[in-house]
């Protein structure tokens, strides 16, 4: 499948229409399994991740050749046809509970996983075990979010396909994201990590980590890393330079105030209440 797909993507729109779009169903098909992952665990990156670029390429295909058609239930919806809607059944032990929510094919979701709504769960993304995702939150294209997560109402993980070597959004196992919270341009929120409701994180974010007195900043090349256990919350710094010291000015910044302990733990398993 990657050779097939690497070899029609590179022929761009002269590619056999036919195959590109027998390629990308094959694609999807994996996708929704889980077989297939738009990135995955490597022990060997300097992130513990690595991205499948030809699995984005593979999704680009589907777009390219895909017609636009109507996909009305009750309201006017028009995409392409290669991008339906997923309809897991009751036997996949997933609830999607009624209110307005979306789950393209091409995503993957795990046993347990709840889908309050409206929510929205694009294409390429991988969702694990017992994870929440609740009202108004978006997982974008290709974002991959662990086991027992919680992306509280109206948090905003960003997708990224394009460019299709680029790191999409990682939210690792045991993670709370908070309400109205964003996490953009592939940034990686290791296992355990608590992004406090309010927060905006991307790729090109500086971290103020107070317990441990450095400013985390991304690596050459490489996506913003949240520490494992980290508890981040927004924060702000004065601006000391120019008229916006003048003006008594501060920007927007989130700090880490401490790592997770007993007590954050207890909080977080409140949560279970609601599963």
């Amino acid at each position: 499948m990657k050779e097939r797909i690497e070899t029609l993507f590179a022929a761009g729109a002269a590619a056999n229409r036919d195959d590109a779009r027998a390629a990308f169903a094959e694609l999807r098909a994996a996708l929704g399994t889980g077989d297939v992952r738009s990135a995955e665990p490597d022990a060997a990156s300097p992130t513990g991740w690595r991205v499948n670029t030809w699995v984005k390429q593979g999704i680009l295909l589907g777009f390219r050749f895909g017609d636009l058609v109507e996909m009305s239930e009750g309201l006017p919806f028009y995409d392409k046809d290669t991008m339906p809607l997923l309809r897991p059944g009751t036997s996949a032990g997933v609830r999607i509970v009624p209110g307005g929510s979306s789950v393209r094919a091409g995503a993957f979701l795990a046993k347990s996983v709840i889908c309050m709504p409206p929510m929205y769960i694009n294409i390429g993304a991988y969702v694990g075990e017992g994870t929440l995702i609740d009202s108004h939150a978006l997982v974008g294209s290709c974002a991959q979010v662990g086991q027992r997560v919680h992306v509280s109402a109206a948090a905003q993980l960003g997708g990224v396909i394009e460019p299709v070597g680029a790191m999409p959004v990682i939210i690792e196992d045991d993670v709370l994201v908070g309400g109205n919270t964003g996490i953009y341009e592939g940034a990686v929120i290791k296992r355990r990590a608590v992004i406090a409701a309010g927060t905006v994180l991307t790729g090109s974010t500086p971290v103020y980590d107070l317990p441990n007195e450095r400013i985390i900043k991304p690596e050459a090349g490489q996506p913003l890393v949240i520490p494992e256990g980290a508890v981040v919350v927004p924060g702000a710094r004065r601006v000391s330079v120019g008229a916006g010291a003048e003006w008594g000015l501060s920007l927007a910044t989130p700090v880490i105030v401490k790592y997770r302990d007993d007590r954050t733990d207890t909080r977080t398993e409140l949560e279970a209440w609601i599963r």
